[in-house]
């Protein structure tokens, strides 16, 4: 009797015991899985990362060669910044010609001559772009002195040789500064494809923390190599009408970043962002008593639609010239009608 019912008290506990049994163990093993997927997930993810640094760096080495800037260029020195600089036409008022981001004395190629039938047309690489010394920092002030410097240089700004300064995109900023600083030396003043303010336009804060060394280098080197690309980004800021870029068209878009301190000085550019003024400093001009005119293409996306009459209103400028279906690239797509801009310009 004792037997039997120590065998009947034990059977509910073993049975109890049973039926828990695999739930516990299953329950149990969870945690010890999720730890070792998180392990074998975090030494693929070191593996992966040691074997695509070490082909960055591979990489890196094999690409190091710099191009040589083209030959036959012509330089000056203007303020700190050994600048390379380019002259159209012999006779006439002066126009100096300055690029935005990314640009550079050849982006004029196309306005630069037409304009030399009745003037003596200047442009310049300001550092940071083109051929120019790369010398930072690369700020509104830094530019400004470097562009007012090239007047020096070329002899600009005194009594009857005061020059039109057009300003491209970012170039805007610069020609409104220099204005702002020399009003007596410039004889015109027009803002293309750019409203001069600071924007806040550029990479999102905190980016170089994450694109670092090897692998930035390595991402800018393979996307100026791909000719694709050069012709996509080409593509969505000139526009349809814009001449599609042959292989020396790519070329000139691509050889200034890759001569030699060209890399160091677009990762400095980044961080600081595109040049620009405050809205205040900007409106300032309209007590500058000179010339302006505001022109854009009808097309540019770069910029809002209001962006046109609100930059004229700003500077005290007539009301935007619009060209119809140009993009942010306007003295590439309709050359004709931006010279005719500025020759209006010198007209008055």
């Amino acid at each position: 009797m004792d037997a039997t019912s120590t065998e009947e008290a034990a059977d509910p506990a073993v049975e109890a015991t049973a039926e828990s049994g695999p739930e516990s163990a299953a329950g149990s093993l969870w945690p010890a899985r999720l730890r070792r997927w998180v392990r074998r997930t975090a030494f693929a993810m070191a593996v992966t990362l040691v074997v695509v640094t070490i082909a960055s760096y591979t990489y890196n080495a094999f690409t190091d060669g710099r191009a040589a800037p083209p030959k036959g260029l012509r330089y000056v020195q203007a303020a700190d910044v050994r600048t390379r600089y380019q002259t159209w036409g012999a006779k006439g008022s002066p126009v100096v010609l300055v690029h935005g981001a990314f640009e550079q004395v050849d982006t004029w190629s196309k306005v630069a001559p037409l304009l030399a039938r009745d003037h003596r047309v200047y442009a310049l690489d300001l550092t940071g772009a083109g051929y120019s010394q790369r010398r930072g920092p690369y700020t509104v002030d830094h530019l400004t002195r470097q562009l007012l410097g090239f007047l020096d240089a070329m002899h600009l700004g005194g009594p009857g040789d005061k020059p039109i300064l057009v300003g491209h995109s970012s170039g805007a900023a610069m020609i409104t500064e220099a204005a702002l600083r020399a009003p007596g030396r410039v004889g015109g003043l027009m803002l293309l494809d750019g409203d001069a303010l600071n924007t806040g336009a550029g990479p999102p804060p905190g980016l170089h923390y994450v694109l670092i060394d090897p692998f930035r280098t390595s991402i800018l080197r393979l996307g100026l190599s791909t000719d694709w690309i050069i012709r996509r980004v080409y593509g969505s800021q000139c526009g349809p009408s814009c001449p599609k870029l042959d292989a020396a068209g790519v070329d000139e878009w691509r050889r200034p970043l890759q001569v030699a301190g060209a890399e160091g000085a677009l990762w400095s550019m980044l961080s600081e962002g595109v040049p620009g003024l405050s809205a205040g400093q900007v409106a300032r001009l309209r007590g500058v008593d000179i010339p302006k005119s505001v022109v854009f293409g009808a097309q540019d996306d770069v910029f809002s639609r209001t962006t046109p009459q609100e930059t004229a209103a700003r500077i005290g400028a007539p009301p935007p010239t619009l060209i119809p279906a140009a993009h942010h690239l306007a003295l590439l797509s309709a050359p004709t009608a931006v010279a005719a801009a500025v020759e209006a310009l010198a007209a008055r």
